[in-house]
C-alpha cells in the first residue's frame, strides 16, 4: 500500500526515523528533506552545499541528522532547531555511506578514497580509528544488529568485508560477485547469521557470515542492483535497481512475491522500518514509501479466553484467566503471563481457532498447517490459497485454485463427487469464508453461499463481501462490505424443503434484516447481538437495527471475542496489548426482548441485571421511545429527573429536586409547573431556586399582594434593591419605596418619587438632598433646590396633592375582587386632585365605597396624584433668602 509518493530531484540516500513517521532524503542537488509519510507533507529542509549529498542518517537520541557530501564534509544538524552542530572535512574523496552505532557515540563513514573512518562525537568528533583494505570505492556500510561491535562494508572491488571496531584489518572477506558491490545489510532475526548484498552483476546474494559462503543468489533485475535488505519483522527481502524496479522476495522460500515499478527512474537508495512495516525508496525523480501487511495482528482467541498469536514465526499464547477480576478495568491493558508455544514452519499471515477451540490453523505462503491448540503439535497441513472452518462440525475447506474448493472432514479430504458444485466451480473464486454455510466471493463481487454437506448453492447474493460473521445458533449472519454491513437470517428449513434449486439458489433461504452504514474492521456475534469495531476506532454493538457505542480507541483494535464467563469483550492492538470492556449478556438479552416486544420476558430478566448497569438500559429504552419503562428501570437520579421532566411527572420531579436541592433543578421543575398551571408548585420551586425575578412575574401577574410582600423581604435580604423597590411599589407601599431610595442614597430619585406619590414627604427628602450636596461641596446646587413649605407658589396644587395623598391611601387600602372589575374600570382614569378641587368635602366623605379584595392601583398620571416634579432652581446662593415669601426684598422670578 502506497503511503507517500513525492516528486523531487535525484535522491542519493534515504533513512527512516525510528519513532517518528519521517523519511530523510538527501539529494544530488545538495539539499536534504524530511517528509512525513502519514500527512504526506514536507516538514523540514536543509541547504547542505552545492554538490551531491550521497549519505544522510538520523541520530534520534541526539535529535540530529548527519550528512556526507561530495565536498568531503561531514555535517551535523539539530533537526528540531535547524542549528548546525558541526562540520568538518573527513575524507579525501566523495563520501558514499554513513552508519550510526545503535548504542555508542560512533559514526562510521565510507569514501571513494577506499577508506572507512570511525568518529566519536563525545570526543569532539575525533577520528579514533581507520579501516583500510578495500581496493576500490567503498559504497555501503552496516552494523551487525546482533553484535554491534562488528560491521560490514561493500565495495566496487567486488567484495564484502566484515570488520571489528577494535581492529583496523577485516575479519574476513566474502567474494563471489562478478562486479562491484553497491550495498550490504544484515538479517535482523536471531535464527539466521545472514548478510545480503547487491551488485553491478545484476544479482543479489545471501551470505552466511559464520561459514563465509553464499547460500542463495537472487536474480531478476536487468540493471545494477543498488539497494537490498531484509525486512526486520516480515519474511521479506527487498531490492532496488537502476532498472527502476523494486522486487520483493520471500526470505524463507526466496520466491518472488511482487515486482513494482512506479516510474520514478533509477532506484538509488532504500530504507526499512519494522515499527510501521514501511519501506522507502529513493529514485531519480522522487521517493516512494510503501506500507506492507495489515494493521491487524495475527492473533486468535477461543471461547474460553485462550489467546494465541505469532511474532514472525514464533508462536506465543496466554490465558485471560490469569488476570484477576480486580484487574479487569475497562480499557486498561491486562497483565498477562505469556508462554512460548513453539515455532511455525511458515510465516503466519492468518491464524484462527477452530470453532471448538481444540485446533489452530496457520496460513501463509500458499500453505496451511493445523496445530493442536494446547500442545502445538502438527495435526495436518497442505497447500491452499485460503482456509475456512465449518461452524458446528470438524469440516473445513481449502481454496485450491480460483475454480476449485476442497472439503475436509476429520482432517481427511472428502471425495470430490460428494460436493460436485464446489470441486468444479462455475465461476472464479476470489476468497472463502467459514461459518454455517461456506461463503465464496466470486471475482465479479458476488457472494455465493454453499451447503457444507452437499456443496449445493443455497443462495447467491449480489454483494462484494469482505468478511462474513455467523452467530452461534447458525441463524443470523452479517456480511461486511467496503462501506457498510448487512444483517441476514438463514432459514435452513427453506433450503432443506426446496424441491428445485435454481441458478440463484433458494430465494427464501436468506432473509434481509438490516443494513448499517458503518465500515466494520472486526466483529463477532453474542447471541442475537453483533459486536464490532469500526474504521472510526469505536467498539459498537448492534441489537435489532440499533447500534450502541461501548468505547472509543485512539488506535485501531482487533476484536478477539466475547467470554461469557467474564461478561467481557476482549480486543488486541497491533502490539498485542490486550484490553477488555464489560458487556453483560443479560443486557443484550433484555434489549433483544424489548425489540421483540416481549415485555413480560424483559421484566423477568430485569432483576438479574446489576443496578449499576440499569442507566445504560434506560438510555436504550428512552431511544426506543419507552420513557415510562426507562424511568422505572434507571437507578441514576439525574437520568430519572430528566425523564420525569420529559414525561411531565411533576410530583416525582419535585421530589427528586428536593433530594438534590440544586437550584438548576428547582428552576427546571418550576418551568414545568408553570406549563401545567400548577402555580403553587411553581412558587415553591422558584423560592427554592431563589429565582426572585420569576417570582415577581408570578406574583404580579396573579395579583398576589402577600407574595409581593414576602418577595420584598427576600429581596431585601438578598440586597436586590431594584427588586425590593418594584415589589414594594406593586404592594401599594410607596413609603417603603421612598425609604429604600433614601437608604441607597438615591436622593434625587427619592425627591421626585415623593413629589409624585408622597408629597407630604417632600420637605424631609429635599432637606436630605441639600445636606448631601453640601457635604460634597456643591453649595450652589443645594441652594437651588426649592422646598414646597417655603416656596408653595412654585408647586401647583400642592395643598390639593396633600389631600389627594390621603384619599389615595384610603383607596389603596381597599381590595376589589376581579369579578367587580367592570364596575371599577373607570377608576383607572380618576383625577383625584381635580375631584378634590371640584368637591372639597370629598376627602371627609371618603371615596366611593369599595368592598371587595383587589386594591386600586394609583399611578402618577391616571390616578389622583397628578402633580409636578420638584423644581430645581438655578440661582445664586446669596439670593436664596430674598426668595422667601415673607422677605421684605423684592421677589425675583424663579428660573
Amino acid at each position: 500500500m502506497r503511503k507517500l509518493l513525492a516528486r523531487t530531484e535525484r535522491v542519493k540516500s534515504i533513512d527512516i526515523h525510528p519513532t517518528e513517521p519521517w523519511i530523510l532524503a538527501s539529494l544530488y542537488n545538495g539539499k536534504v528533506f524530511v517528509w512525513d509519510y502519514e500527512t504526506q507533507s514536507q516538514v523540514k529542509t536543509f541547504e547542505i552545499c552545492d554538490l551531491p549529498v550521497r549519505a544522510a542518517k538520523f541520530v534520534a537520541r541526539k535529535s540530529w541528522i548527519i550528512t556526507g557530501s561530495d565536498d568531503l564534509q561531514i555535517r551535523v544538524f539539530n533537526y528540531n532547531t535547524h542549528e548546525k552542530v558541526i562540520g568538518f572535512e573527513s575524507h579525501q574523496d566523495y563520501i558514499r555511506a554513513l552508519a550510526v552505532h545503535p548504542t555508542q557515540p560512533y559514526v562510521i563513514s565510507a569514501s571513494d578514497d577506499m577508506s572507512i573512518k570511525l568518529w566519536d562525537w563525545d570526543k569532539k568528533w575525533q577520528n579514533i580509528q581507520m579501516f583500510e583494505g578495500h581496493q576500490y570505492f567503498v559504497m555501503g556500510l552496516a552494523f551487525n544488529p546482533k553484535d554491534t561491535n562488528t560491521f560490514a562494508s561493500a565495495s566496487l572491488d567486488k567484495t564484502v568485508k566484515v570488520w571489528n571496531l577494535g581492529s583496523s584489518v577485516p575479519n574476513f572477506t566474502l567474494e563471489g560477485h562478478e562486479k562491484g558491490v553497491n550495498c550490504v545489510e544484515y538479517y535482523h532475526g536471531n535464527d539466521k547469521p545472514y548478510l545480503i548484498s547487491g551488485a553491478d552483476d545484476l544479482s543479489v546474494r545471501i551470505w552466511d557470515y559464520q561459514n563465509n559462503n553464499c547460500v542463495q543468489k537472487l536474480s531478476g533485475h536487468t540493471q545494477n542492483v543498488i539497494s537490498a535488505g531484509f525486512h526486520p519483522s516480515m519474511p521479506l527481502i527487498y531490492t532496488g535497481s537502476e532498472d527502476g524496479s523494486i522486487r520483493l522476495y520471500n526470505s524463507n522460500s526466496y520466491r518472488v512475491e511482487s515486482v513494482l515499478n512506479y516510474g520514478l527512474g533509477r532506484i538509488w537508495a532504500a530504507a526499512v522500518s519494522g515499527r510501521d512495516n514501511v519501506i522507502a525508496f529513493g529514485a531519480d525523480e522522487g521517493i516512494i514509501v510503501l506500507g506492507l501487511g495489515g494493521d491487524e495482528p495475527s492473533v486468535t482467541m477461543d471461547n474460553s479466553g485462550r489467546v494465541i498469536w505469532s511474532k514472525q514465526s514464533d508462536i506465543q499464547s496466554t490465558n485471560i484467566k490469569t488476570a484477576s477480576d480486580s484487574t479487569l478495568v475497562d480499557g486498561e491493558r491486562l497483565p498477562l503471563v505469556v508462554k512460548d508455544l513453539g515455532n511455525c514452519e511458515i510465516y503466519p499471515q492468518m491464524i484462527q481457532h477452530s470453532p471448538n477451540g481444540r485446533f489452530v490453523v496457520v496460513c501463509g505462503d500458499g500453505e496451511y498447517i493445523i496445530y493442536t491448540a494446547l500442545a502445538w503439535r502438527n495435526k495436518s497441513f497442505g497447500s491452499g490459497l485460503e482456509f475456512a472452518w465449518a461452524q458446528n462440525s470438524a469440516d473445513y475447506a481449502v481454496r485450491d485454485s480460483s475454480t476449485s474448493i476442497k472439503l475436509y472432514r476429520s482432517f481427511k479430504e472428502r471425495p470430490a463427487d460428494s460436493y460436485p458444485d464446489l470441486s468444479n466451480l462455475g465461476y472464479a473464486a476470489e476468497e472463502i469464508f467459514g461459518g454455517s454455510l461456506l461463503a465464496i466471493r466470486s471475482v465479479g463481487g458476488t457472494l455465493n453461499l454453499h451447503d457444507w454437506e452437499s456443496g449445493q448453492l443455497v443462495r447467491r447474493i449480489d454483494v462484494a463481501a469482505k468478511l462474513v460473521y455467523w452467530s452461534d445458533n447458525s441463524e443470523l449472519f452479517s456480511v461486511v462490505t467496503e462501506d457498510s454491513f448487512f444483517v441476514l437470517r438463514y432459514v435452513s428449513s427453506a433450503f432443506a424443503n426446496a424441491e428445485n434449486i435454481g441458478s440463484e439458489g433458494v430465494e427464501d433461504a436468506v432473509e434481509f434484516i438490516a443494513e448499517i452504514q458503518e465500515k466494520v474492521a472486526s466483529g463477532c456475534w453474542i447471541g442475537s447481538c453483533f459486536i464490532y469495531t469500526n474504521s472510526s476506532n469505536r467498539l459498537n454493538y448492534l441489537v435489532g437495527d440499533q447500534t450502541f457505542t461501548i468505547a472509543h480507541f485512539s488506535s485501531s483494535m482487533k476484536l478477539l471475542g466475547y467470554v461469557a464467563r467474564d461478561n467481557r469483550v476482549y480486543l488486541a492492538d497491533k502490539d498485542l496489548s490486550i484490553v477488555s470492556y464489560s458487556l453483560p449478556l443479560a443486557i443484550i438479552e433484555y434489549q433483544t426482548a424489548i425489540l421483540r416486544c416481549e415485555f413480560d420476558l424483559a421484566a423477568e430478566m430485569l432483576p438479574s441485571i446489576p443496578l449499576e448497569l440499569r442507566p445504560k438500559l434506560a438510555r436504550f429504552l428512552e431511544a426506543e421511545g419507552l420513557k415510562d419503562l426507562a424511568i422505572e428501570v434507571t437507578t441514576d437520579v439525574e437520568q430519572q429527573f430528566d425523564l420525569s421532566i420529559s414525561l411531565s411527572k411533576l410530583d416525582l420531579a419535585c421530589q427528586l429536586a428536593e433530594q438534590s436541592n440544586a437550584e438548576a433543578k428547582w428552576r427546571t421543575v418550576a418551568d414545568l409547573a408553570l406549563k401545567l398551571f400548577r402555580f403553587d408548585v411553581a412558587e415553591k420551586c422558584l423560592l427554592n431556586a431563589k429565582d426572585y425575578n420569576s417570582l415577581l412575574m408570578l406574583y404580579s401577574s396573579s395579583g398576589n399582594l402577600e407574595g409581593l410582600s414576602k418577595l420584598k423581604t427576600l429581596a431585601s435580604e438578598a440586597e436586590m434593591d431594584r427588586l425590593e423597590f418594584i415589589s414594594s411599589f406593586l404592594s401599594r407601599k410607596p413609603s417603603d419605596c421612598l425609604d429604600l431610595l433614601v437608604k441607597t442614597n438615591h436622593l434625587p430619585e427619592a425627591s421626585l418619587f415623593a413629589r409624585t406619590y408622597l408629597p407630604s414627604k417632600i420637605p424631609d427628602v429635599v432637606n436630605l438632598w441639600k445636606n448631601s450636596l453640601s457635604k460634597s461641596n456643591k453649595e450652589k446646587a443645594a441652594q437651588s433646590l426649592a422646598d414646597p413649605t417655603e416656596y408653595a407658589n412654585l408647586f401647583g396644587n400642592y395643598s390639593q396633592s396633600l389631600e389627594a395623598e390621603k384619599l389615595a391611601s384610603s383607596i389603596n387600602s381597599s381590595r376589589i375582587d376581579s369579578k367587580e372589575y367592570s364596575k371599577h374600570i373607570n377608576d383607572l382614569g380618576r383625577n383625584l386632585i381635580q375631584e378634590i378641587i371640584d368637591n372639597p368635602q370629598l376627602l371627609a366623605g371618603a371615596s366611593k365605597p369599595v368592598t371587595n379584595e383587589e386594591p386600586v392601583v394609583v399611578s402618577n398620571k391616571q390616578n389622583s396624584i397628578e402633580a409636578e416634579s420638584p423644581v430645581i432652581v438655578e440661582q445664586p446662593a446669596e439670593d436664596a433668602e430674598a426668595q422667601k415669601p415673607n422677605n421684605k426684598k423684592k421677589n425675583k422670578k424663579k428660573a
